[in-house]
């Protein structure tokens, strides 16, 4: 099984001021006032960078290189998402983990996952 890439120590200082990985988001506002529940965007086929910069600062996030190589993510820019889960239009409701498969530009998708996107 393979191991989640873990963001390298440039990209965690490039996002210093947005939290990528935490426990879970908390499902009320800071004056206690229930979050609307929030629709998970679709990012497939787009930068790795747009993921990091739509989810909410304390969304759980799983990134997984796809290409075959196991690599980690050290600069998000660099990247491309092939698959994501939860699907796009699901419910994000604060203790959901987002996953993408990610593979550096100009590589393509793998076809079993590319067939699986469908």
């Amino acid at each position: 099984m393979k191991r989640a890439a873990v963001l390298g120590a440039g990209a965690v200082v490039a996002l210093a001021a947005m939290a990528v990985s935490s426990a879970g988001e908390a499902t009320a506002d800071e004056d206690g006032a229930p979050r609307p529940a929030r629709p998970m965007p679709g990012f497939l086929d787009k930068g790795l960078w747009r993921v990091l910069t739509t989810l909410a600062p304390r969304t759980r996030l799983d990134v997984h290189d796809v290409g075959g190589r196991d690599r980690r993510v050290l600069w998000p820019p660099n990247w491309r998402v092939c698959t994501q889960y939860p699907a796009e239009g699901a419910v994000l409701d604060g203790r959901t983990t987002v996953v993408v498969g990610v593979v550096k530009r100009g590589e393509t998708c793998p076809p079993r996952v590319r067939s699986a996107r469908r």
